[in-house]
């Protein structure tokens, strides 16, 4: 899948294969390279509608691959502002770019106090096998 694992200091992660990228009271939610990775050749996407409310540690989308399909859990609780149109058309962006061109959904967070209990990339790191 996409080159060498990689995973941006500058994102914070959940245990289950999620990084946030906060900017003041939005996120932006993505599946990490190990995910993508262990999930092989992501053949569809299915997200939830903007407006939607998701809640931390609770699946909120799905995708599915050539090999299952997999619930994506929200690191974080709010509401979905904007879903990655892109991915509709070409889902394995999420393959070749899961940080930038990759990305899932923005999301408005309903309590930024639960961004203190995300991992910083080493800690996310350590977790990995």
């Amino acid at each position: 899948m996409a080159g060498e694992p990689f995973y941006p200091p500058d994102l914070r992660y959940h245990p289950e294969h999620d990084w946030v990228r906060l900017e003041g009271e939005l996120a932006t939610f993505g599946v990490t390279w190990y995910a993508q990775d262990s999930l092989g050749e992501i053949v569809f996407f299915d997200p939830p509608a903007v407006g939607t409310t998701v809640t931390k540690d609770a699946p909120y989308a799905e995708l599915e691959s050539v090999k299952a399909v997999s619930d994506v859990i929200a690191p974080l609780s709010g509401e979905v502002v904007e879903v990655n149109a892109a991915l509709a058309d070409a889902p394995d962006r999420i393959n070749a770019s899961p940080y930038d061109e990759g990305w899932l959904v923005r999301v408005r967070i309903a309590d930024p106090s639960e961004a203190e209990a995300l991992l910083d990339v080493d800690a996310y790191k350590e977790l990995l096998p």
